[in-house]
């Protein structure tokens, strides 16, 4: 039955099919616009059904303000606190009962319920709320919640399901639901007018344009104002920009902001109506979105921008990132002044802006670093993420590079290639509300006795550091934190809720984590390097030489730079806790780091250190390299030559630079140019004639592919370039001639050829059809040219003048004697006339001398 207080909403509509869905299946997919009273009716409606029999009702929300907010809503509802039959659990922070029977809790919280409970006894109803946000965890929720109900429930009533939400791909949803039902709520929704402004660019500055618009609206409206910024930073500077200019207004209007880290009185200073009298303008995040119900409010100014956690796999940061909002969340954004009466929508951007907006914000499993997940994942027993079912399944890539970062936290260790298992630590790891490497520092701040700055620092980390102004140096913050330096006034609010926050992470740690009775030694001025390199091993970074001081080589194969005036700039090691870059530029910025001794990396920071044997060829001394080299990632630190190098080691390296290089690298000469392309001509007329062939090929491709047959034996003592000149490569290379083989080449390819004239002419091979380049005269009397390999290969003749010119190219000499020749005789007798040029060469004598000297030898 409806909720007397909550009756005119438009959910009610739908509640018996909601209802009756449930009563018929294990679940269903609710669609419901902002506004409709989904959030805070269904849980209340569901809660007297039969089915649930005394059951619990956990209800999920993507963020701690919504879950606070709609618990503290539904307990009004009831007339009662909140902790009595609703209450809810955050991180950090938890009010619930013994009789409560509506937990709201945030999606983290479910991981971790399931993780120690997965058959979740005493819950009747999980429902996923605000499911169209897509957040990681919300995605790791249902798909461990659909495995944990098909392996764990079998003895218990059955586990309902429930996805609602504002907008969503209800028909996905239902799919991976068992086809469940889909109801849809129609809400009340006024007419709201739209009103663009000029074209955005996103590198143009923001505040002021939001300023001129709310007091644009103030002016116009007279309603409360709703404003869409990015982030607090933006959310910040408005309201100190926006304050002094509403003078105009009187007393009349309240600025509210509106964001997650909030206390719960000014959360709800921003969610309840104005005062009397009174408008009010709440500058908020896109947590205003969807999961919050703003009363009062029927104007809505919108920047269009969203603050994104952008996961890049090639450096391994996370960077909050400023990006247009989707043309789903500008629609939601805009139906928030259209709750209680016709509306204004003030977008900062143009409609044709508004048309290149992309349908739908991308899910965060594609997107965000996965080594949170990868580590729930493993907890649960699950190598694989296929086994589980998923609306969009974890991408590999990220996902490998996930357990990397795991590996490197000693979360993980893989036994077998492909197959993970979580360490001890990794088991204390995976029950903690925090990223595994913030988790990863926090204990080992406990095992060196530095948990207090272990915690100061997982706070700072968590929060943005209003300090980092200043330069790039965590020690300052720290330091100021420590009360070692002066916190400035403006700054105490800060001060404050990092040192609670800091608090919490102490009473997590000190719960799951027993310190060690003996401190690992590390001093104190060294305690933030260890630290921060333990939980960012990827981003350690050692000055490159010979450089400005600025620059330097992370641990993930990045170059980072820090600011050309900071106070770190030529500090030899560094452990960076932020790191980023902007695309098309090289090098990343460095914007958070401390120093870091060397020396940790032979103590207690020496399981970073990975050593490996490298043979390699060092092409720029042209030589053979043996050496250990000892890396954190991919920065050296130290080599050392090895003398016991394996066989095989040494031989894949010498063989490979060969191969990378080419045959060139031997000594060849011409005589043995000649043989190897004599033997190949035999080879290639067998392989033609087909059958067996008895000729090796000694092509480059053959030669390259089988080194280790005919030339690895001889390698035994290259060291250098040049000792490849001093092999033996003619007999190397005709020790793969067996016999007779031998005795055949200078058969069927002689290497010279008798002419008529008695001349023994060198044949070249390395031409194909062979060439016998011989003087025209010496063949007076030949009336066809010599062939080889049996007679079945004819010689290209290069006929040649007196002074070794080319005077005629031919395979066919019959046809050029007949043909050819008298031309060729026509010109060549006046140029070379102490030469025979006889009418009929075929029955000329051959000669290589001039007509005096065969006169000579024939009267002699």
């Amino acid at each position: 039955m409806p909720i007397p207080a909550t009756a005119d909403l438009p959910v009610n509509d739908v509640l018996p099919a909601l209802c009756a869905a449930l009563r018929e299946r294990t679940e269903a997919v609710l669609q419901a616009p902002p506004g409709a009273g989904k959030t805070t009716t269904v849980p209340l409606v569901l809660l007297q059904e039969d089915w649930l029999a005394g059951g619990t009702i956990l209800m999920v929300e993507p963020r701690r303000m919504a879950a606070r907010a709609a618990a503290t809503r539904m307990a009004q509802l009831l007339g009662e606190a909140v902790g009595q039959t609703v209450g809810y659990r955050i991180r950090l922070d938890t009010c619930v009962g013994d009789n409560t029977r509506i937990e709201v809790i945030t999606e983290g919280i479910l991981t971790r319920r399931l993780q120690a409970d997965p058959a979740l006894e005493g819950v009747g109803l999980v429902i996923f709320d605000e499911f169209h946000e897509r957040s990681l965890d919300s995605d790791l929720g249902l798909a461990l919640v659909l495995q944990a109900r098909a392996l764990f429930r079998e003895s218990l009533p059955p586990l309902r399901l429930l996805a609602m939400s504002a907008t969503l791909d209800g028909e996905a949803v239902a799919a991976l639901l068992a086809g469940a039902p889909i109801i849809t709520s129609q809400g009340r929704q006024y007419p709201v007018e739209v009103l663009y402004n000029a074209p955005y660019r996103l590198r143009d500055p923001i505040v002021p344009r939001v300023v001129d618009t709310l007091l644009r609206a103030l002016a116009e409206q007279s309603g409360s104002i709703l404003a869409f910024l990015p982030g607090q930073a933006e959310i910040r500077r408005v309201a100190s920009s926006l304050a002094p200019r509403l003078a105009d207004f009187g007393q009349s209007v309240q600025i509210c902001p509106l964001y997650g880290g909030l206390s719960l009185q000014r959360q709800q200073a921003a969610i309840e109506p104005a005062p009397v009298g009174r408008r009010k303008v709440v500058l908020a995040t896109n947590i205003a979105e969807t999961s919050l119900t703003i009363d009062g409010i029927d104007t809505v100014v919108d920047s269009g921008l969203e603050r994104q956690a952008l996961f890049d796999t090639g450096t391994g940061v996370t960077r909050l990132a400023t990006r247009r909002i989707s043309r789903a969340s500008a629609e939601q954004r805009a139906g928030r002044a259209g709750r209680l009466r016709p509306g204004t929508c003030y977008r900062l951007w143009s409609e044709e802006q508004q048309r290149q907006l992309v349908p739908q914000a991308m899910p965060e499993i594609l997107q965000s670093d996965l080594a949170p997940l990868a580590l729930q994942l493993l907890a649960w027993g699950v190598q694989d993420p296929r086994e589980l079912d998923w609306l969009d399944p974890p991408p590999a890539g990220p996902y490998g590079q996930a357990l990397e970062v795991l590996r490197v936290c000693d979360a993980v260790v893989s036994p077998v290639p492909g197959q993970w298992q979580l360490t001890p630590h990794g088991v204390r790891l995976a029950q903690m509300p925090l990223h595994p490497r913030l988790a990863h520092m926090l204990l080992l701040g406990c095992d060196i006795h530095a948990a207090e700055v272990a915690c100061l620092l997982a706070a700072l980390l968590a929060e943005r550091n209003p300090l980092a102004g200043e330069g790039t140096d965590l020690n300052r913050t720290v330091s100021v934190l420590l009360a070692e330096s002066r916190c400035p006034p403006e700054l105490q609010g800060w001060y404050r809720r990092t040192w609670e926050q800091a608090r919490r992470y102490a009473r997590i740690s000190s719960a799951i984590h027993k310190p060690r009775e003996v401190a690992l030694p590390v001093p104190a001025a060294e305690a933030t390097g260890v630290l921060l390199a333990a939980a960012y091993p990827d981003r350690i970074a050692r000055l490159r030489p010979g450089g400005d001081g600025t620059l330097y080589q992370l641990a993930n194969g990045r170059s980072a730079r820090l600011p050309a005036d900071d106070s770190l700039c030529g500090e030899p090691w560094l452990a960076v806790a932020e790191a980023g870059g902007r695309q098309g530029e090289r090098d990343d910025r460095i914007f958070s780091a401390v120093p870091l001794a060397e020396s940790v990396f032979a103590g207690l920071l020496a399981s970073l250190v990975v050593q490996r044997d490298e043979v390699t060829w060092d092409e720029r001394s042209e030589r053979f390299l043996a050496q250990r080299v000892y890396c954190v990632g991919n920065i050296e630190l130290r080599t050392e030559t090895l003398t016991d190098v394996p066989a095989e080691a040494r031989a894949q390296t010498l063989l490979g630079m060969l191969r990378a290089r080419g045959l060139g690298v031997l000594p060849w000469t011409a005589p043995l140019a000649q043989w190897r392309a004599r033997v190949q001509l035999l080879h290639r007329q067998a392989a033609e004639a087909g059958g067996d062939n008895p000729w090796p090929d000694l092509s480059d491709e053959a030669l390259l592919a089988s080194l280790e047959e005919w030339l690895l034996p001889w390698l035994d003592g290259v060291q250098r370039l040049s000792d490849f000149g001093r092999l033996d490569l003619k007999t190397i290379l005709q020790a793969r001639l067996p016999w007779p083989l031998p005795l055949e080449l200078e058969r069927l390819a002689p290497e010279r050829i008798a002419v008529p004239s008695g001349s023994s002419i060198a044949v070249d091979y390395s031409q194909s059809p062979p060439v016998l380049a011989v003087k025209l005269q010496e063949m007076f009397g030949c009336e066809d040219g010599p062939r080889i390999c049996n007679n079945s290969v004819a010689l290209c003749i290069h006929l040649l003048s007196p002074a070794g010119r080319p005077l005629q190219v031919t395979t066919d000499l019959r046809s050029f004697w007949a043909n050819g020749y008298v031309d060729v005789r026509k010109e060549m007798r006046g140029r070379y006339p102490k030469h025979p040029w006889p009418e009929d060469p075929v029955n000329a004598a051959p000669t290589r001398h001039t007509r005096a000297r065969q006169a000579r030898e024939e009267a002699g």
